[in-house]
């Protein structure tokens, strides 16, 4: 491969955007900063990390907080095993680590939530080691370079993706040349109509000289993404409303939410399912009312689409507040982490 060093960074010199966490450089902040990017555009994270950082300047206050306040904090951006990560992961640091990230790979990459790429994001950008790293966009840069037939996220690719990292990489300034790429394949070498007349590295693109940019990277046959029905029970009494706490190992773990669960092909209806799924999760019966809405939303490998119900306990039914099980008034309700669509609907209830 030939050198792309010099190239890129004249090129990044001139055209890198300005982002909050480039202007004030810290491992924290590059840190926090690595962790919100993973699957995450970099427009949605700029607000997120800026409320973020303000609520957690640094790694005791974010080691000191409760979990419930660093996923409130956290809440719209997703993925929220990134945010437990995180918490966990500056605990641990402040026990073992003085409260400070370690300036090595393999240090970074046994910490929770922490990949290859990311603790050679980290290592790179914020201890100038030289360590590769690989991210969406630098696998489709380096998918052209090479002109790479093999599908991404195969054995051979990744072989071949991670080598060309390291081989290329600049030993002066490994930090920026890992970002040079990243913002290349964010800029210019986008994913659909690559901009290659601006691209400082087309003089060495195989996919460029041989007009094949378009057609790469090679993808892997996407799978059917599968669809769920599920029902959410709103149940009020007395002007108060039940809530439920995810289990913590789970997905949105430890997000609060209004208890349901999936549509069975055992259940004749969505109110048969809304009263089976509160008897297993609450052991109480209720009475299923009027729909409140109905939400579609899309996660990472699967689809669903939620009916709200307003419900009722029957009577001679209680349910005693315990860890993880709350009675609260509506108002109160955004004092709790919650999902995007639990969210919606304790909007639509206080409303």
């Amino acid at each position: 491969m030939f050198a792309l060093a010099a190239p890129l960074l004249a090129w990044y010199d001139q055209n890198a955007r300005h982002l909050p966490w480039r202007s004030d450089i810290t491992p924290y902040r590059v840190w926090v900063s690595e962790i919100m990017l993973q699957q995450t555009q970099v427009e949605t994270v700029i607000p997120y990390f800026e409320r973020f950082t303000r609520r957690f300047p640094n790694l005791e206050s974010l080691a000191v907080a409760s979990q419930e306040d660093v996923l409130q904090t956290w809440e719209g951006l997703g993925y929220y095993s990134r945010a437990r990560n995180l918490h966990q992961c500056a605990r641990l640091l402040c026990q073992a680590y003085g409260c400070q990230l370690p300036a090595d790979l393999d240090a970074l990459r046994a910490l929770p939530g922490i990949g290859r790429y990311t603790a050679g994001a980290i290592a790179s950008i914020a201890f100038n080691l030289p360590a590769p790293a690989l991210d969406a966009n630098i696998r489709r840069v380096f998918s052209r370079l090479l002109e790479l037939r093999e599908p991404l996220g195969s054995a051979a690719s990744e072989k071949q993706l991670w080598e060309a990292a390291e081989n290329s990489l600049s030993r002066e300034r490994p930090g920026d040349y890992n970002q040079a790429l990243m913002e290349l394949g964010a800029l210019v070498c986008k994913p659909k109509a690559p901009d290659c007349s601006c691209c400082p590295l087309r003089g060495g693109c195989l996919a460029y000289a041989r007009g094949s940019q378009s057609e790469l990277p090679v993808r892997k046959a996407k799978l059917a993404v599968p669809h769920y029905t599920v029902s959410a029970a709103v149940i009020q009494e007395g002007g108060l409303v039940l809530i439920a706490q995810r289990p913590q190992g789970g997905m949105l773990g430890g997000l609060w939410e209004f208890p349901g669960g999936k549509l069975e092909d055992t259940d004749p209806d969505l109110p048969a399912c809304l009263r089976r799924e509160i008897r297993e999760e609450l052991g109480v019966e209720i009475r299923v009312g009027e729909a409140l809405g109905m939400y579609k939303h899309a996660y990472t490998h699967f689809r669903i689409t939620l009916h709200a119900f307003a419900c009722a306990l029957l009577p001679g039914q209680s349910v005693q507040e315990a860890e993880g099980v709350r009675w609260v008034k509506p108002k109160e309700l955004t004092g709790f982490a919650m999902g995007k669509v639990d969210r919606l609907i304790a909007q639509t209830l206080q409303a």
